[in-house]
């Protein structure tokens, strides 16, 4: 079985700071030391805000697309399987044509939706989206 790719604790943090994660705090009475804003951290390119999620919390149309993936088709779209370009960068950085992009079918809808997979050359790195692109999860394959 493959293992995704795990996000380094460090990237984490500094995720957590750049969204305005929670901040534990200690129960000393010593004097606040003043937080830095997020904006004056200097934060490397890598560093993505992208969560992870166990394969088994995914909707039943990602599973779905997961195995129309894995089967090589056929898919409901023509978009499905073109190079996703990650503009928003919240995916790692990598060469054009690393990402494809796959819809998850969403229900109701009366177009392609907002639900999408999208996939890395590395084997079972696989990233669920929601929010059409404003987020991403890391889907985690061993739960």
């Amino acid at each position: 079985m493959r293992i995704p790719p795990r996000i380094v604790s460090i990237t984490a943090l500094a995720a957590a700071l750049l969204v305005g994660g929670p901040v534990a705090a200690t129960a000393s009475a010593a004097p606040a030391v003043p937080v830095t804003s997020a904006a004056s951290v200097s934060v490397p390119h890598s560093i993505t805000a992208v969560g992870e999620i166990c394969l088994s919390k995914l909707p039943s149309q990602a599973h779905d697309t997961l195995d129309l993936i894995e089967a090589g088709g056929p898919y409901p779209y023509p978009q499905d399987g073109t190079v996703f370009q990650n503009r928003e960068g919240v995916l790692p950085q990598q060469s054009s044509g690393y990402y494809h992009e796959y819809t998850v079918v969403t229900p109701g809808s009366d177009d392609r939706g907002a639900r999408r997979i999208v996939t890395g050359e590395k084997n079972q790195e696989d990233y669920y989206t929601a929010d059409h692109y404003a987020s991403f999860d890391l889907v985690d394959h061993g739960c």
